[in-house]
């Protein structure tokens, strides 16, 4: 289960997904959400295993707006016993107080929006935490809670390889679980897309990018790491059940203004405006649009997500669910990157050798299936 909350303070430059830095309506949206997780209850027949706040900046919400959304949960949907619970959160919302308080609701997992250690990097991106910000938080948060992820972004303009691995070094010291690390990606529409443009903030080097990349791989996997997704590492025992889930595939249940749903065969997507969501639900209709995914759409969405794990594509899996032709598709179109040590087959599975990693997206697409 996935719950979006699209409030933030301040816009990162960098950011395309949906949120208000207006908070006036945030009780009357946490009362949608509840109102919508009660109006699809019976859309899920099966446990849900991991909740996952996301947005936005979920730690703007309070105990009580917390615990709201929990009750109405837990009163509509069998939840496992055990099953993770992530708030995203930002460093400058976690006090003591607040990282206190959430520790008295059912969050057991927090994943916190560092991005870098360093106040130029912050300041280019408009985050509305600083550097002291940053590490505190986690000094904060773990005296309260034993699983902690931190986001990090690398391949930002002027950010050095020795300050790249500085970050990771203090990360490191803080003797945080899990890390999930992403480039910076220049979105369109985006504060970032336009600085660029006009020459105020130098581009994205891929170059850099792909040293910092190597640089991350090599330096968690040093530390005990293991590099078990794309942009996810995590020590044994932590790793993020609500991303491998994600990435093998599983049904999901997005709840919240531009929340997306999956059920194996069809995707779903909620309205991208607060006030709409808020009204259209209040007039007990879901806010959402449905497509159906075509046999080709589920195995191209297969290869994309399955690459990105460090298992790979179970290939006789391909055969029993999409056919033998698709599985001499994929193989056919794969003997390119095989042949340049940036595919690797073994034991039956098709994975990303290491040569292939910072490539893993664009070696994907070509392996999709297009339809004649």
């Amino acid at each position: 289960m996935y719950i979006h909350i699209p409030f933030c303070k301040q816009a990162c430059h960098y950011c395309d997904f949906h949120f208000s830095t207006s908070l006036k309506r945030k009780g009357e949206l946490v009362d949608a959400i509840c109102k919508e997780l009660v109006l699809r209850k019976n859309e899920i027949s099966e446990t849900v295993k991991t909740i996952y706040f996301g947005g936005g900046t979920p730690s703007l919400l309070t105990s009580s707006e917390l615990n709201q959304i929990f009750k109405t949960i837990f009163e509509n949907y069998s939840v496992s016993e055990n099953a993770e619970i992530t708030l995203e959160a930002n460093p400058d919302d976690l006090s003591q107080e607040k990282i206190a308080e959430l520790s008295n609701t059912k969050i057991n997992r927090l994943s916190i929006g560092v991005q870098s250690f360093f106040e130029e990097d912050l300041q280019l991106m408009n985050r509305a935490h600083n550097a002291e910000e940053a590490v505190k938080s986690i000094q904060l948060a773990k005296k309260n809670f034993d699983n902690i992820s931190i986001d990090l972004i690398y391949g930002i303009p002027g950010m050095s390889n020795a300050r790249w691995k500085k970050n990771l070094q203090i990360a490191l010291e803080l003797e945080v679980p899990h890390i999930s690390a992403y480039a910076l990606t220049v979105e369109p529409k985006t504060a970032l897309a336009k600085f660029i443009k006009t020459g105020k903030i130098k581009p994205v080097d891929d170059e850099m990018a792909k040293q910092h990349f190597e640089i991350l791989i090599e330096t968690l996997e040093k530390a005990g790491f293991e590099h078990y997704e794309f942009s996810n590492f995590g020590k044994p025992g932590y790793f993020s059940q609500n991303n491998l889930a994600y990435w093998h595939g599983k049904k999901y249940v997005g709840i919240g203004p531009a929340a997306h749903s999956y059920d194996g065969k069809t995707r779903s997507w909620n309205i991208s405006n607060n006030i709409k969501y808020i009204v259209t639900i209040q007039q007990n209709k879901l806010p959402n649009e449905t497509e159906i995914l075509s046999e080709t759409d589920r195995y191209n969405e297969y290869v994309m997500t399955r690459l990105r794990l460090r298992e790979g594509i179970l290939i006789e899996e391909i055969a029993t669910k999409f056919g033998d032709k698709k599985k001499r598709y994929l193989l056919e179109q794969a003997e390119t990157y095989l042949k340049q040590d940036l595919l690797l087959l073994e034991n039956g599975f098709l994975k990303i050798t290491p040569n292939g990693k910072f490539l893993s997206d664009g070696i994907a697409a070509e392996l999709f299936y297009i339809e004649p």
